[in-house]
């Protein structure tokens, strides 16, 4: 016999097995000989009572044993398959692939950037020396922008496909099973290198193709049919089904799109700063504590308010983390954050962004790029205001609302380095009024916010694509172009690692119906 409990238990307990026992033993009035195991199905805290507490939903096992699930990788061979080509290695353009092999399909990835080994010594130089290599980057290369900018798991994405699928396949890859039960996945940015390497082997085993430093110049079009691709070196890869998973930064698409005549759409997207408090205020704060419970993870929070009928919101949260560098080209200044699995770091940092809208952009309402262009623009911006070498425009909390220029910078983990700048100069108006007000607000909400030990970074930019690739709701295809399967966070279709990987997959099945159609 089987049971499904809740059990509430505090921090120390929560990874104790005799208390688990003890405490399944007592909540089903049974005696703890007859337990044969327990097994946890999914994990969350909750600190909103005195106390902060782990909430555990359980499977308990009554005279009757468990049988591990256990996570492989078994593809079948489809080197000699009919060929798909996938354009960009990022989640939605791995886990297209890996369902092309499951659908007896073959993937060729084509991906601009490197591989997650060679990536390193780029990303190195630009936190090193301020020098951005526009094929690979943190945006760029093998995983995509979530290789090394975090790999949180997190999301609302249930209806469009099955999430528990992507999270096995990285537990099949060498992610920890963790990811499995709690509520808020996360794999790390220092383990997500091996994991990517994995899944590339996987692909490459089941007959596959995945092509580094390999960027797409041009699509192929014959009488309204995709008929495959060129790339910067004059190859021509043919295929009538191409997957487009470009990711939201790749911007040179969008154009090869629209010199070919195929219909593009502006995007609303979000745009504001990234926002550092050293993680013991975080702490304090969200556990109401003076010292974290060394059993307790690094506190997260998640921020929204409305500000004169716009939102303004916490975005890509990362505990214990670090601020990143994640331009992809010259002259521009665009940051995020990361954190390793351990989130052991001394600080906090989010995403803190006001909504875009088309009416905030002066401008042409059919021009495509118009979105776009006003994101390059900020992020120019940015540059102009650190001075150069990737150097970020940033200021202290309290300084920001006041209007005050920073006497000094408090110590943080962008490692480029920080100057200190009015950002007042730097973001759109619209966007600094609201977070001016918003911030005083969001100190009221969670105690200790609202200081002046906390760094705003310019410019949070990248939060989704400005640009959306239109495709029929039914079989994923641009409604121009028949073959051209528009995909992921770049084509406006995914908002994170596993909403893009279940579109990928989604993109996959589509290909096939073409095909047998």
């Amino acid at each position: 016999m089987v049971k499904e409990i809740e059990l509430v238990l505090l921090p120390h307990e929560a990874s104790d097995e005799s208390i688990l026992l003890k405490t399944a033993s007592k909540t089903l009035k049974i005696s703890e000989k007859s337990i044969t195991s327990i097994k946890v199905l999914k994990r969350s805290i909750d600190a909103r009572g005195r106390k902060t507490v782990f909430r555990l939903k359980v499977n308990v096992f009554i005279e009757e044993n468990d049988i591990p699930e256990v996570f492989t990788v078994n593809f079948q061979d489809v080197s000699d398959k009919k060929p798909v080509l996938i354009v960009g290695a990022g989640p939605a353009g791995l886990f297209a692939a890996i369902r092309c092999i499951e659908l007896g399909l073959k993937p060729v990835i084509l991906e601009r950037g490197k591989d997650v080994k060679q990536r390193r010594r780029d990303l190195a130089a630009i936190n090193r020396d301020g020098l951005i290599n526009p094929e690979s980057n943190y945006c760029y290369g093998e995983g995509g922008a979530g290789t090394y900018s975090d790999g949180k798991l997190y999301t609302r994405s249930n209806k469009r496909g099955d999430v528990n699928y992507v999270l096995k396949a990285f537990v099949a890859h060498g992610a920890a099973e963790d990811i499995m039960i709690d509520a808020r996945p996360h794999i790390g940015t220092n383990k997500l290198p091996q994991i990517i390497t994995a899944m590339r082997e996987s692909i490459l085993n089941a007959g596959g193709e995945l092509h580094f430093d390999c960027k797409v110049t041009d699509l192929l079009v014959n009488s309204g049919k995709v008929a495959g691709v060129e790339t910067a070196e004059g190859n021509v890869l043919k295929s009538d089904a191409v997957i487009l998973a470009t990711g939201h930064s790749a911007r040179d698409i969008f154009h090869i799109l629209n010199k070919k005549g195929l219909l593009l759409e502006a995007k609303p997207f979000a745009l504001g700063v990234r926002i550092e408090h050293p993680q013991s205020i975080i702490d304090q704060a969200q556990y109401h504590c003076d010292i974290r419970d060394p059993y307790l993870p690094p506190s997260y929070y998640s921020l929204v308010e409305q500000v004169d009928n716009r939102g303004v919101f916490s975005f890509c949260m990362c505990p214990g983390g670090i601020i990143a560098p994640c331009s992809t080209d010259f002259n521009e200044i665009v940051v995020n954050g990361w954190s390793p699995s351990k989130r052991n770091n001394p600080f906090a940092n989010s995403g803190t962004v006001v909504q875009i809208n088309f009416e905030d952009v002066k401008g042409d309402d059919s021009d495509p790029f118009r979105l776009l262009n006003f994101q390059a623009e900020v992020e120019q911006k940015a540059y102009l205001a650190g001075g150069g070498k990737l150097v970020a425009p940033a200021q202290r909390m309290e300084d920001f609302v006041k209007g005050k220029l920073s006497v000094d910078l408090p110590e943080n983990s962008y490692l480029p380095g920080t100057k200190s700048a009015d950002l007042k100069e730097v973001l759109p108006s619209f966007v600094y009024d609201r977070l001016k007000k918003a911030l005083p607000v969001f100190g009221k909400k969670m105690k200790g916010y609202f200081t002046n030990e906390a760094i705003l970074t310019g410019v949070e930019s990248r939060t989704s694509s400005p640009v959306r690739i239109p495709r029929d709701r039914d079989n994923y295809q641009h409604p121009q172009l028949q073959g051209l399967f528009p995909c992921g966070e770049g084509a406006g279709y995914a908002g994170g690692i596993v909403s893009a990987a279940i579109d990928g997959m989604n993109c996959a099945e589509a290909v096939l119906k073409l095909i047998k159609n």
